[in-house]
């Protein structure tokens, strides 16, 4: 069995501030026998406007956000999955959105970069979101053989393509992470359902860390972080503000329950 931690933020325009934060609910979360900890999408910097977090991304292996992931991971003895962190691209005006998970050594492990880009317009609220316009695409699907199990990454909006996520059951994810900034709008109407099917289909584990709050630029985010086990249920939740939820994973109850109820086998898409 192993403990792992979601944790929720409502982040700001300062990066170091929200490092500061991040850290210190990490360390918070390890004092509560957190052996893995996952971050919000974003937890770095909610700026103002989305050119901000083109003017703060980092290189490769380099910057304030990814070394104080490192240096976290490594103090805390822990692993992290670092929400997402913007790592500069051959564009100069785009990034990737990069979430990037680290061992207990403060090595990364693994890094995923958001596939599917927020491009939409919701018209209830007057919102419109073209996250296209500063980041480009990953390409690559990321399964990690973790001491926790293997451990499947996606981000936000990815959560919407189930496609998605039967690939990376496919590769025998036992458990997925989804860091995540959704809106106001579209959590209330979606969140919960979209995680629990997710959970559901593939019997696999959800690890749904989220902003949540009033954010300085004026945005808000739905908050209600969540951790869900392979049978859909919600183990805990947490509604708005920053705080800490964990799960206690068991990979050998998740297996025989694959086994006894072999949905999974029964599949007509490969």
């Amino acid at each position: 069995m192993a403990k792992i931690a979601a944790i929720q933020m409502a982040s700001g325009p300062h990066v170091q501030a929200n490092l500061m934060e991040a850290c210190r609910l990490i360390k918070e979360a390890s004092a509560q026998g957190a052996e893995m900890v996952v971050l919000p999408e974003t937890f770095g910097i909610m700026g103002n406007s989305p050119t901000d977090t083109v003017a703060v991304a980092e290189e490769v292996g380099k910057g304030p956000m990814q070394s104080a992931m490192s240096q976290c991971a490594k103090e805390n003895k822990l692993w992290i999955v670092a929400g997402t962190i913007p790592i500069k691209s051959p564009n100069p005006s785009k990034y990737y959105a990069a979430s990037i998970m680290y061992n207990e050594k403060g090595e990364q492990i693994a890094r995923y970069d958001k596939r599917h880009l927020f491009d939409v317009e919701l018209s209830e609220a007057k919102e419109t979101y073209t996250e296209s316009d500063t980041t480009v695409a990953g390409e690559n699907l990321v399964v990690v053989d973790t001491p926790f199990g293997k451990v499947g990454m996606a981000v936000c909006y990815d959560l919407r393509f189930p496609a998605y996520f039967r690939k990376m059951m496919a590769a025998d994810a036992d458990i997925f992470v989804l860091p995540s900034a959704f809106t106001e709008t579209t959590g209330k109407a979606h969140w919960e359902v979209l995680l629990r099917a997710r959970a559901i289909e593939n019997l696999s584990y959800m690890i749904a860390p989220a902003q949540g709050g009033y954010h300085v630029s004026g945005r808000t985010t739905y908050g209600h972080s969540m951790v869900i086990d392979y049978w859909g249920n919600v183990r805990e939740e947490l509604g708005k503000g920053a705080g800490i939820i964990l799960i206690d994973t068991d990979l050998k109850a998740q297996a025989a329950t694959r086994k006894a109820f072999p949905v999974l086998e029964h599949r007509l898409d490969g």
